[in-house]
């Protein structure tokens, strides 16, 4: 049994890869920093292939599928990504711009690729790692709040496709809230909310993976946001949306 995780050098990949391992999953791990990679292969007992590549270059996108295709794969963990605090009209575009490569286009293609292969040999399983921001508008983090409406909305559309062909392909999207991880500093802010364990999110959602689960939504309360959005009018939404925004400027 083998699993490949993107995004695996720190944070809810890195979780991730740990649980699998514990499970006695094989690994293929990808990320951009190759120490930490190498670091997170010695801490586990099972066989581990690291493969440090910057995503939002999409050479490396097709060099990583073409280097594994063959492996036997039976997990795709599509799970790098990264934000940008700042009002849209303020932030950089070239870092949106690889933002956009990362967030979505390096996960429709090997969703697709594997997604592909996954069928030809009737089994596997996908998780995208999406967002509660894949629910709404996001100001002050536009650009990543739309890019994970596109990896939600795409994921409930391919297994309405797997559903009705009646496919034992499963995938799934997480869609956590705030998560004790590098989000923060990368996206240059902070919430100033109670964020879910890395470790927690990466278990519950695994499990979840596993029972087939659409949309996995780790925490209660996050639950309950997102039910309650369905009865906010889109501007009173977008108000909201933009106080809880409660960033901090490195």
């Amino acid at each position: 049994m083998k699993a490949l995780i993107t995004g695996a050098s720190s944070g809810i990949g890195k979780d991730i890869a740990k649980y699998l391992a514990s499970l006695g999953y094989d690994l293929i791990i990808v990320g951009r920093r190759k120490e930490n990679l190498l670091n997170l292969k010695k801490e586990l007992k099972v066989k581990v292939k690291v493969m440090p590549l910057d995503l939002s270059e999409f050479d490396n996108v097709e060099e990583l599928y073409n280097e594994v295709k063959n492996d036997d794969i039976d997990i795709l963990i599509n799970n790098a990504g990264f934000g940008l605090f700042g009002e849209f009209s303020k932030t950089d575009i070239e870092t949106e711009m690889k933002m956009i490569n990362v967030n979505i286009k390096q996960v429709h293609y090997l969703t697709k690729m594997f997604l592909r292969d996954f069928i030809k040999k009737d089994s596997g399983y996908i998780l995208n790692v999406a967002s509660s921001a894949g629910f709404m508008a996001g100001p002050k983090l536009s650009t990543y709040y739309a890019t994970k409406n596109y990896i939600l909305k795409l994921t409930e559309a391919i297994y309405e496709e797997l559903r009705r062909n009646k496919s034992n392909v499963h995938i799934s999207a997480l869609c956590p809230g705030p998560v004790n991880t590098e989000f923060n500093k990368v996206a240059h802010g902070e919430f100033h909310t109670k964020s879910a364990s890395s470790e927690y999110v990466a278990k519950y959602s695994i499990d979840k993976m596993f029972k087939n689960k659409l949309i996995i939504i780790p925490t209660l309360r996050m639950k309950l946001a997102i039910f309650a959005t369905r009865f906010v009018p889109i501007k009173t939404l977008l108000k909201i949306t933009y106080n809880i925004q409660d960033r901090k400027t490195k």
